[in-house]
């Protein structure tokens, strides 16, 4: 394998490095990585791996293009909305660097499927961001050898390791169970600062560039977090558990499992599917509020996302708030409980039973729900 001399102009500022030189960037040229997510965290690894000149990048995602996602997940444009992200990533890398090949994997990534598409990658970048398919992807990197590079992100706070190498811990001997469901919020709930993913990503791409040239010293026994809001950079060692199901001495998992079962998100434990009986639609609501039969409407979202959009007449209590202020709603029987999406709002449902408010009810799919089928003057968010 040799470089044309387009690829050494194009690459001359590597060349001339001593830690890279003709021999790393022909190594890149030879190498393969597969980016989990063509998101917040897999737009900058796709991007500067496709600049560096990584002969072949693969994306994993089955996603369409949002507006909410342009705050943050720069391979994409105002003129992709509505695209597939695979078909707008492939573009943009195409684009930027035409001597790297890029493969699309228009699937949900699952235990039927893992095995066989990361077997052709020689370093894997987890982009994702849920932690059944972080789980997955782990056992999945340990069971084929290969390196995850990992990366997580919400709000302020960033994420970055390197795992599943040789004699390296892997994302178990961090994380040996998951949070229960529902106790750590999704981006899309918590939020995330668009920057943020710039930063983290940068540094996956970074450590899958040392991965595959063989320099410097990268994120392995090592745990870094970034603190955007204060500027800073915090270090934790982390070793190899010996008794790690996955990577141990003595490994009892071998094959890849139920990962949504294992994370106990299961139709049965579901908070987004509450019992029959308890839930009500926006077109319902709005019939009631139209006849005034004093229906009261609490909305558990955040005062942050209240300020977006509301219905008319709702009240604001947040979630979080809702056990130490159930003396506000006394009186208030006739009640309907949304959220952005349905899943806090049927927390709340629970919680107001329990609490001797039996005739609370959820709004299937909340204020989004409301926006569609109601008033689609309201901003989305």
């Amino acid at each position: 394998m040799t470089l044309s001399n387009e690829e050494v102009a194009r690459y001359s500022r590597h060349l001339i490095m001593p830690e890279v030189g003709m021999d790393g960037q022909l190594k890149l040229k030879a190498a393969s990585v597969l980016c989990i997510g063509a998101g917040g965290l897999g737009s900058p690894v796709a991007m500067y791996l496709a600049a560096a000149g990584v002969g072949r990048i693969g994306i994993v995602d089955f996603d369409v293009v949002d507006h909410s996602n342009l705050q943050r997940q720069v391979i994409h444009t105002t003129l992709d909305v509505g695209r597939s992200k695979l078909d707008s990533a492939r573009d943009r890398l195409n684009a930027l660097n035409p001597e790297v090949k890029v493969e699309t994997h228009d699937v949900a990534l699952s235990s039927e499927n893992a095995l066989d598409l990361l077997a052709g990658y020689d370093i894997i970048v987890d982009g994702t961001d849920n932690f059944p398919t972080r789980y997955l992807v782990n056992d999945a990197c340990v069971i084929l050898g290969k390196p995850n590079v990992y990366g997580s992100i919400f709000r302020f706070e960033g994420q970055a390791s390197v795992f599943a190498t040789k004699d390296g811990p892997c994302y178990r001997c961090l994380y040996p169970e998951p949070p229960p469901p529902g106790l750590v919020p999704s981006c899309a709930e918590g939020g995330v600062l668009g920057i943020l993913p710039g930063v983290i990503g940068t540094i996956q791409a970074t450590e899958a560039v040392k991965l595959i040239i063989g320099v410097g010293e990268p994120l392995v026994n090592r745990f870094m977090i970034y603190d955007a809001l204060r500027m800073r950079f915090r270090e934790l060692k982390l070793r190899r558990d010996p008794e790690c199901p996955v990577c141990g001495d003595n490994p009892t998992v071998t094959e890849l499992i139920d990962y949504e079962q294992f994370c106990g998100i299961t139709p049965a434990l579901s908070v987004a599917e509450p019992a029959a009986g308890v839930e009500t639609t926006v077109e319902e609501l709005k019939t009631r509020l139209d006849r005034a039969d004093g229906v009261f409407i609490l909305d558990v979202r955040e005062p942050q996302e209240f300020q977006i959009c509301r219905i008319p007449s709702s009240t604001l209590i947040p979630l979080g708030d809702l056990p130490d202020r159930l003396v506000e709603l006394e009186g208030r029987d006739d009640m309907v409980v949304h959220c952005k999406s349905g899943a806090r709002s049927a927390k709340a449902v629970k919680l107001l039973h329990k609490a001797g408010f039996v005739k609370a009810k959820n709004l299937r799919g909340g204020i989004l729900a409301w926006i569609d089928g109601v008033d689609p003057s309201l901003p989305k968010y």
